[in-house]
């Protein structure tokens, strides 16, 4: 078994089985989704639990669907296991989670298809931010509080600027693994609640720390401090502006990824139920 930069696990063995994971994760002790040399992956634990299940000298690949960014949760990745096993999907499942850290579960694994790939087959990413309107002595590591009263009206109208297909270089670092920074935003949701603000936001893919410097920079339109025209600027010509309103990572979730056919889920009920609590 070797192990690419890009954590892809190469193997020579032909008729494996391929299988699909539904994951959730809390993501706070890790460095991200990608195994990275020295540093705490929620792939590097998948990489130590699989050794486990199938044999330290079992050759196998997993793929997600994309990365997460450190610190960032996850209430749906997707990632595709290739294994020459005869155990059952629930054994696997289940041997799986007694491996992984408690903060790290698999939801499900099912048989997929050998031509399913769980990144290149998806279509959209749906991502939840969640800020607290008031100080909890809970979920301090799964939300982010503003003390600041936000208005939420005029964070709703400038939210509109982002939907359709537009540049968002002025959102993200420069990354080698990505070749453009054209992204196309399908859902741009605000739902408030008492204590609550969840921004939902659905795209074919996201860059690096995109969606929390789209947040922040809504946080700031909520606080007075920026206009929707300003919004809109940003998406014309770059701006070194979302990189320094950058929001933490605490709040953020991979909430689902999308693949052909499934229908989109909008609405309050995508805001984690965990969270209530706040």
């Amino acid at each position: 078994m070797t192990i690419s930069d890009t954590g892809f696990v190469f193997s020579s063995l032909y008729n494996m089985a391929r299988f699909k994971l539904l994951i959730e994760y809390e993501g706070t002790k890790y460095n991200g989704w990608q195994v990275q040399k020295g540093q705490k992956s929620v792939q590097g634990a998948f990489f130590d639990a699989c050794k486990v299940v199938f044999g330290e000298k079992a050759k196998f690949e997993f793929y997600g669907s994309g990365r997460t960014d450190s610190g960032v949760h996850a209430l749906g990745q997707v990632a595709h296991l290739d294994v020459q096993t005869n155990l059952p999907v629930e054994r696997i499942r289940m041997g799986l989670n007694d491996n992984l850290p408690s903060d790290i579960n698999v939801l499900s694994v099912e048989k997929a298809d050998a031509q399913f790939h769980a990144r290149f087959d998806a279509v959209e990413r749906s991502y939840v931010y969640i800020i607290s309107k008031r100080r909890s002595a809970f979920g301090k590591q799964n939300i982010w509080w503003i003390k600041d009263r936000l208005n939420v009206a005029r964070m709703i109208e400038a939210s509109e600027t982002f939907y359709g297909r537009h540049d968002f270089r002025s959102f993200t670092d420069r990354d080698a693994e990505t070749d453009t920074t054209l992204v196309n935003i399908s859902v741009m949701d605000i739902h408030e609640t008492d204590n609550l603000i969840a921004i939902h936001i659905v795209g074919s893919h996201f860059l690096w720390k995109m969606v929390r410097r789209i947040v922040g920079t809504l946080v700031e339109v909520g606080r007075g401090n920026l206009k929707e025209a300003d919004v809109a600027l940003m998406l014309r010509s770059f701006s070194p502006i979302p990189a320094k309103l950058t929001a933490p990572p605490s709040g953020l979730y991979l909430e689902h990824v999308y693949y052909k056919g499934e229908r989109v889920l909008r609405g309050p009920k995508i805001i984690p139920g965990i969270l209530r609590l706040v």
